[in-house]
């Protein structure tokens, strides 16, 4: 036997709290009839009154209740064999790490951003695999395609600035890594979702798009920023906030390239859609596209799958529920 809610068994201390609140009665009300009346007059007041049952019916209640508790910890035994599959798909996500995304348009970053959205994206997830790329001039996969989501989580809590030391932004490298990283063979089930801002400063992008469409990979984007742009915040040597430079030494002002970003989209059959603070777009494009999609059979196994047993006591204490009903404490009068 194994109970599948075990924490319901706090409540037998509520059992043991009526047992406790029945003796008190009784014992309160005994003291309470010695003291209207002796030992004699109180046995022909009594006599009608039956305290066998009166106490059997107590004993039934604290029964029910405990019957009751034990089908809240639903009770299992015995078991039967049954497939389980397990149904996905792949899915890698590949965020930019170049410094624009930490322009602070979509608050509290970009970057930032794109990782609490990625915690609340994983909750959706049900059987698929994920991995992550980190990308800006270059590209690298950070977690490859894996069902331990809490490890892919820890992968992009260590994404920053910092870890592609190439700056610049390469949307076309990202996708390359991505049809490095996916396993060869169905040209299905594969999806792509890249989290940028759009200003691809190397190679063609859509052009990587074509062949990542020809191996079947869906690619949907999310533009993270505004039209209008923001200043880039860093460190300077000294420990002191400033605005990003150009070699020049203007300010650096990062815009959103929605076009680009629209294109690789529909060139391969997916979506685009631009992030806010309130809806990212992550959860959108699951709910609206993902889910909808053709998954495949990722893994399929034998498992014991218990017989539930929590209706035999409800059973019980309806039963016992009947008897305690037709009892009554007074007695029948005799001829």
């Amino acid at each position: 036997m194994r109970f599948v809610n075990i924490q319901a068994a706090q409540l037998f201390w509520l059992i043991i709290a009526l047992t406790g609140f029945f003796l008190w009665v009784s014992s309160r009300r005994k003291k309470a009839l010695q003291r209207f009346a002796d030992k004699n007059l109180l046995a022909t007041l009594l006599a009608s009154f039956d305290v066998r049952n009166y106490r059997l019916k107590q004993v039934l209640l604290i029964i029910v209740f405990s019957l009751i508790v034990f089908s809240l910890m639903r009770p299992q035994w015995g078991f039967k064999w049954q497939e389980i599959k397990r149904k996905g798909l792949d899915i890698l996500v590949a965020v930019d790490v170049s410094k624009s995304m930490l322009a602070e348009d979509i608050k509290p970053s970009r970057l930032e951003r794109t990782k609490l959205a990625l915690a609340d994206f994983v909750k959706h997830l049900k059987g698929d695999r994920i991995g992550l790329i980190a990308f800006a001039g270059s590209a690298f996969l950070q977690c490859p395609l894996t069902v331990d989501y809490s490890g892919f989580l820890l992968s992009v809590d260590a994404l920053d600035i910092n870890t592609i030391p190439k700056g610049g932004t390469s949307i076309s490298s990202a996708i390359r890594q991505a049809l490095e990283s996916y396993e060869g063979g169905l040209k299905k089930y594969k999806v792509l979702i890249i989290i940028t801002d759009g200003e691809d400063h190397e190679g063609d992008a859509v052009k990587v798009a074509e062949l990542a469409q020809k191996e079947g990979i869906k690619i949907f984007c999310i533009g993270i920023g505004t039209k209008e742009g923001e200043l880039i915040p860093v460190t300077d040597r000294d420990g002191n906030k400033a605005f990003l430079k150009d070699k020049s030494g203007a300010v650096v002002k990062s815009r959103l390239d929605e076009a680009a970003l629209q294109k690789i989209a529909l060139t391969t059959g997916g979506s685009y859609v631009r992030a806010s603070t309130k809806e990212f777009g992550l959860e959108l494009i699951y709910k609206e596209k993902l889910s909808q999609m053709e998954k495949r059979e990722l893994e399929s196994k034998m498992a014991k799958q218990y017989e539930e047993r929590f209706q035999i006591p409800l059973t019980i204490v309806f039963f016992l529920l009947t008897i305690e009903f037709i009892l009554s404490d007074r007695k029948k009068n005799t001829l």
